[in-house]
């Protein structure tokens, strides 16, 4: 058991985790399927973001029962309160990762993250509204109740009908429109992001590559709209990798995994362009991300493992 203290101060940031790992479980369920990239490695990768999601959420659940004014504390944080949609996010990944396994464990895990996911984007926007919050309280993890809302689509066919799918993509899309010029702004105007939240610049890269998976699923196609959002998505991918040396000297936080799940996203909509396009451009993209986002998350997730040894992770900030 976690030791009394460190459960108190076990943060919600943890399930950016699962986000991340079910990312890359899904990469690779993807690669065997279009690459001929051996099934055992998404084989391996579902049974370990099943058991890291079970102990991260069993660790929460007990910091409810015996921690509940810390949970409190987090929910009406003008940051943390974002990454509480981390939890529905990584839900609905794990029904796309069981999709192919289980259909009917695929479906559970979608209706409670799509369910947990409708919550979190409520009382997120109404926080917003009702709060005195202040230019300096953005950063891009403000995207996260939002990209929630767009995740929820892919995993959805056959669950919901098509107008429901419909009203999660559009809510999503028109508050990524909204708030990104406020993010920009805030990057550009104000003063720098707390180092610990520096990793959360990766997280301009998930909302347009999570849009062309859930557009194509919709729709079947790749057209303008979705070759329009798949670019963008490209671009803040190689502006973040412009400014790599940066990133490379920052001290860790639990906040790197904010690296892992928006560069998995990217890869996953490279590889479906180029299964729809065979255009060899999307074929070195993919393949190139595979190796970044599989090197990068083995980094980070060696990284966490060094830190928690040395409990140098939950505890008091």
């Amino acid at each position: 058991m976690i030791h009394s203290t460190r459960l108190q101060h076990f943060p919600i940031m943890m399930f950016a985790i699962t986000m991340g790992l079910s990312g890359l479980t899904i990469v690779y369920q993807k690669a065997t399927l279009w690459l001929g990239v051996p099934s055992f490695i998404s084989i391996a990768l579902t049974i370990l973001v099943t058991i890291i999601f079970s102990i991260i959420a069993s660790l929460y659940v007990l910091k409810i029962l015996f921690y509940l004014d810390a949970v409190r504390n987090e929910f009406n944080h003008p940051v943390r309160i974002n990454f509480f949609a981390a939890v529905s996010i990584s839900l609905l990944l794990l029904s796309i990762v069981y999709h192919e396994i289980s259909i009917t464990f695929s479906c559970i895990l979608w209706y409670v993250g799509a369910s947990l996911q409708t919550f979190f984007t409520f009382y997120t926007i109404n926080f917003w509204i009702t709060k005195n919050m202040e230019i300096t309280h953005s950063n891009p993890a403000w995207f996260i109740p939002i990209v929630g809302n767009v995740i929820v689509p892919i995993g959805g066919e056959g669950f919901a009908p098509l107008a429901i799918l419909i009203y999660f993509f559009a809510v999503g899309i028109f508050f990524w429109i909204v708030l990104m010029p406020i993010i920009i702004n805030r990057i550009i105007f104000h003063h720098q992001l707390a180092q610990k939240f520096i990793p959360t610049l990766f997280i301009l890269i998930a909302p347009p590559s999570v849009s062309v998976i859930s557009y194509i699923k919709l729709t079947g196609n790749f057209d303008f709209f979705a070759s329009f959002l798949y670019s963008i998505g490209l671009f803040f991918t190689l502006l973040l990798l412009f400014r790599i040396k940066d990133f490379i000297k920052l001290p860790f936080f639990i906040s790197w995994w904010a690296f892992t799940f928006p560069l998995a996203a990217m890869t996953i909509a490279s590889l479906i362009v180029y299964h729809i396009t065979h255009t060899l451009f999307y074929s070195y993209i993919a393949h190139f991300l595979i190796l970044a986002t599989t090197l990068i998350i083995f980094i980070v997730g060696y990284k966490t493992l060094y830190h928690m040894t040395k409990k140098e992770i939950c505890i008091a900030e």
